[in-house]
């Protein structure tokens, strides 16, 4: 495959398995990305979160403030991966396949990529958001 023709499904599973460290944005626009280089510091720090509470236990106060930046981060590369993966293919080849010779059928792959993304991100998203207003709730009592 020609380095500017991209895969749709190939950037939505991208998007679903590793968008927490911007290997969507790598594979579409290079390692040249800043965009993508942005992804992994949010990352990192909610994964740090997590081993805090894993370690500390809930009342950690960093981890309160580490562990929704990770769930923000990986809700937005999920809506990444649905937005990639509703696309319409004939959007996606003028953008990303401009020399191609003919189009490009993402079928199924794509569409279960982006049910596996409203998935996981619906459910990180409302949990980081419960997470930060619970412990918000339980530092004013």
């Amino acid at each position: 495959m020609p380095a500017q023709e991209k895969s749709k499904t190939a950037a939505t599973w991208l998007a679903v398995i590793g968008g927490g460290i911007g290997l969507h944005r790598f594979y579409l626009h290079g390692l040249k990305d800043w965009i993508g280089w942005l992804h992994p510091l949010p990352t990192l720090l909610g994964w740090i979160g997590w081993q805090r509470v894993q370690s500390y236990g809930q009342d950690d106060r960093l981890a309160w403030l580490l562990l929704p930046l990770g769930g923000l981060s990986v809700s937005a590369a999920m809506l990444m991966a649905i937005v990639y993966g509703l696309t319409p293919d004939e959007r996606w080849d003028a953008r990303y396949r401009p020399a191609a010779s003919e189009p490009s059928g993402s079928g199924w792959a794509a569409v279960v990529g982006v049910i596996v993304a409203l998935l996981l991100g619906a459910t990180v998203l409302l949990s980081s958001i419960t997470y930060a207003l619970q412990r918000l709730f339980e530092a004013q009592v």
